[in-house]
């Protein structure tokens, strides 16, 4: 009984102590550093946004007590809390300590599939006794902690599951997991993980930062035209403007890579005839592992005649290459030409062929069922 006593009065100091330091820390004029619970940043881009998270960091272990098992619920309220401060409401919990937790989006993202617009807003939590809680993104993003908290500034709320985590000492914002167009923030504390999935348009936000970049200082050589129209090829987006820029760098640029980025981007767009005649433009520029990668990208695309001639090309122009030959075999079997396709892949076989062309055309050969 003494000893619950004890950590009570030990509660109550550190209340004091707390709230006495805030008042102090009001006024001040200077900066000092924070005895408890400092200030921390997390930045994450994905593509190329950004995702700026600005919270407080309190410890499990205070003065030497640790809270384990005391923190959700307790210290953290369950659901709505009561306050006698600011706005003299029902509060959520600030996601952090001291002040209020922001959560700043260079563009717009969808939060657990719900969309959230461009821009900076106060973070708060409603969390509950059932492995559940409720993110809140308010407008309000400037007021001292949740003191403040109006549902009317709310613009988001979102559902999720809480997940059991190994004891965390210090809270922690982290990105879980993430990819190009996708990011996971947990805030991870004590035996809790509250995890969301935060998804960015990205083909959206690359190609309007291409526009504008476009319109800057790439947009005087030809360099950045074929960026743009290469990464819209990749992604297969946006297609029409992508060709415009291909034809920008080709004219500035003649050259194969910028006569096959466009000649790519026609075929992509069921334009094959005239992607032929762009690619017979880009023939005598191209060495011979570009005239060889160029096939493939026909042979990909399902012009098999078209590769084949490439191929063929690179036989005659090269013809004690064993490459050019496996690459012609390879090209007449996808073509359904088995005899011309074992007639290349065995003439690639007695050229004393490297390992790799070597294990390719007996490969092809076992398929075609020849020895």
């Amino acid at each position: 009984m003494r000893r619950k006593r004890d950590f009570t009065l030990r509660l109550i100091a550190l209340a004091v102590t707390l709230l006495t330091f805030t008042s102090l820390n009001f006024s001040q004029t200077v900066n000092t550093p924070r005895p408890v619970s400092p200030a921390a940043e997390l930045s994450q881009t994905i593509g190329l946004s950004t995702i700026t998270v600005n919270y407080s960091r309190p410890k499990l272990t205070l003065q030497g007590v640790d809270r384990t098992g005391t923190i959700w619920g307790q210290l953290v309220p369950y659901g709505f809390s009561k306050t006698n401060f600011g706005g003299q409401g029902d509060i959520p919990w600030r996601a952090g300590a001291n002040e209020n937790t922001t959560i700043e989006f260079s563009d717009d993202v969808k939060i657990e599939k719900k969309p959230l617009a461009a821009g900076k807003y106060g973070l708060h939590m409603l969390i509950y006794e059932d492995d559940r809680a409720t993110l809140i993104f308010s407008k309000n993003h400037t007021s001292w902690g949740s003191f403040w908290y109006d549902a009317k500034d709310d613009v988001l709320r979102v559902d999720v599951k809480t997940t059991r985590i190994p004891r965390t000492e210090v809270l922690t914002y982290s990105f879980i997991d993430y990819g190009t167009d996708f990011g996971t923030l947990a805030l991870s504390w004590e035996l809790k993980q509250i995890p969301f999935k935060i998804e960015v348009d990205t083909n959206n936000v690359v190609v309007n930062n291409f526009r504008n970049e476009l319109r800057s200082l790439p947009g005087f050589g030809w360099q950045g035209f074929l960026t743009a129209a290469n990464y819209c090829l990749t992604n297969n987006f946006n297609l029409e403007e992508a060709l415009g820029w291909a034809d920008t760098a080709a004219t500035r640029n003649p050259a194969f890579n910028t006569f096959s980025t466009k000649g790519a981007i026609l075929y992509q767009l069921g334009r094959g005839d005239e992607g032929d005649k762009v690619y017979a433009q880009a023939i005598p520029f191209g060495n011979k592992n570009q005239v060889n990668a160029a096939g493939y990208q026909l042979l990909g695309l399902k012009r098999f005649e078209k590769a084949i001639e490439f191929f063929k090309m690179n036989t005659a122009k090269y013809p004690d290459d064993p490459n050019g030959f496996d690459s012609l075999g390879e090209g007449y079997k996808l073509a359904g030409d088995r005899e011309n396709a074992i007639k290349n892949l065995k003439k690639a076989l007695s050229m004393n062929p490297p390992e790799n062309v070597k294990a390719n055309s007996e490969k092809l050969l076992k398929e075609l069922g020849a020895n």
